[in-house]
């Protein structure tokens, strides 16, 4: 018989539940479903309402993945999709994950990566998240990485504006800047281009705006492309898929100029004690929506 699990009252059915997802430590698809249970307090503020892609990895890692954006056919009725067209051709029915069910269901079907978009489904055109993907290369160090976040920070201080740092997950920093939703993918990406470029002006030696990767150098890659239209980021407290089974995780700026955090140390198995310790800390992420100012997008 297939186990399952009701939840306000939802059915979901679970199967495999002892496949291996993280075999080099032992994490099985039974651990994935309790972790997103047990975070969804957490993680479900940054998914509502928002078209999400994820990663799929029936196998486990180390096996072939792919990524999703259609709801795929034998979902149940209750998962919520939404529409958007890619062209005149194209139209995604992306899942909207708004309430522990959905993500118990996404747990099920080895979903290792929850990519939502920065702009959510009732203002679909205007992200409400700027987003600085700070991607270290092979010579990089996360030191060097929190040295950018923390410029990144001083940079948009002088414009009167707050950011938030989190964990990639992997081995670099995404920082986040919430803003009321008002302003094109455009206007977003041009802004979050004319820091990076002050970044990199500054911090020549460690960073690069070169897109081709075997032209970087080795350095962190300032990726302000990220900031478009159907472009995704790893939301916070989502798993990877990576030995140990880190997860994305929110930081606050004391810890970053400290020096001794270390991505590898969230995992879906230490998390949830760290944020319990920790659990007003990140709110203003959601609620702190800002305006740039007008100087910064003028002619865009």
């Amino acid at each position: 018989m297939v186990p399952v699990l009701t939840i306000n009252n939802r059915v979901v059915h679970l199967t495999n539940l002892e496949r291996l997802l993280w075999p080099d430590s032992g994490y099985t698809k039974r651990d994935l479903i309790r972790y997103y249970i047990e975070v969804s307090p957490f993680l479900l503020p940054y998914l509502e309402n928002r078209p999400l892609v994820v990663r799929r990895f029936p196998g486990g890692i180390g096996r072939e993945s792919f990524y999703q954006k259609n709801i795929p056919a034998g979902a149940p009725d209750w998962i919520k999709a939404h529409p958007i067209a890619h062209g005149e051709r194209e139209i995604a029915h992306y899942i909207v994950a708004n309430d522990v069910e959905t993500l118990t269901w996404l747990g099920n079907q080895a979903c290792l990566e929850l990519h939502p978009w920065l702009s959510s489904s009732d203002t679909l055109e205007q992200p409400d998240f700027a987003v600085f993907d700070l991607d270290p290369m092979e010579k990089s160090t996360f030191q060097q990485v929190c040295r950018v976040a923390l410029l990144i920070r001083e940079l948009l201080d002088c414009l009167g504006l707050k950011c938030y740092p989190k964990t990639s997950g992997a081995t670099g920093i995404q920082v986040y800047l919430p803003l009321i939703a008002i302003y094109s993918y455009r206007e977003v990406r041009r802004f979050v281009e004319a820091i990076c470029r002050q970044v990199n002006e500054q911090l020549p030696d460690i960073t690069t705006m070169e897109r081709l990767i075997k032209k970087r150098g080795g350095k962190i890659y300032l990726d302000y492309l990220q900031n478009g239209r159907g472009k995704t980021i790893v939301a916070p407290y989502s798993p990877r898929p990576l030995p140990g089974a880190p997860v994305s995780m929110p930081l606050s700026w004391e810890e970053v100029a400290g020096g001794k955090i270390r991505p590898e140390q969230f995992s879906i198995s230490t998390a949830l004690d760290y944020l319990k310790k920790n659990s007003n800390r990140y709110q203003a992420i959601i609620t702190d929506k800002q305006k740039l100012p007008e100087i910064a997008i003028k002619g865009n």
